[in-house]
């Protein structure tokens, strides 16, 4: 009998695990050329963050007598990489987002820590306000970290500077 020459075989591929492929490689578009819709909420929620942590320092100081202590210099502390956090990412700077999520989460654990006390010592509505006063850094940790804030302020990001008129690319005159 003669021998029959060896056949190639193909391996046979779904067609939904290639759609599936060239869905998730279309998934992620390329990042806007602009500030996202999110950078300016970002920013002001990083400044609703400040103001919260002034506020606090604020209540420290008119129940105690009045007069410079340390807990109006935490309150400042905690304030200033806040409003820090809030120009860097409204300007695109690097690690913008990573300044202002460290910003936000000092106070929404202090404010946790303040909600629970009141919670153990029985004092109901002192909570509530705890718990209203969440709302900035909760706001603004959940902005910052998202992809939009984080690719606005990575790095290594490249937004040439406007064209201007009668310029050549390397800064010279146009003869």
């Amino acid at each position: 009998m003669p021998s029959s020459p060896p056949r190639r075989t193909t391996t046979r591929r779904s067609p939904r695990a290639a759609a599936a492929a060239s869905a998730v490689r279309r998934a992620a578009p390329p990042p806007a050329a602009g500030r996202p819709l999110t950078a300016p909420f970002a920013a002001a929620f990083g400044l609703l963050v400040a103001a919260e942590d002034l506020y606090l320092g604020w209540l420290l100081w008119d129940g105690l007598p009045p007069r410079w202590g340390w807990y109006l210099a935490a309150s400042a502390v905690l304030a200033l990489p806040a409003v820090a956090g809030a120009a860097l990412v409204w300007a695109g700077r690097g690690r913008g987002w990573l300044v202002l999520a460290v910003a936000a989460v000092l106070p929404l654990l202090l404010l946790l820590g303040v909600a629970l006390l009141f919670g153990a010592l029985g004092d109901g509505s002192s909570v509530g306000w705890a718990l209203a006063l969440l709302v900035g850094p909760a706001g603004c940790l959940a902005l910052t970290v998202r992809r939009p804030i984080r690719e606005w302020t990575r790095p290594g990001r490249a937004t040439p500077p406007p064209a201007q008129p009668g310029r050549t690319p390397r800064g010279g005159r146009a003869r």
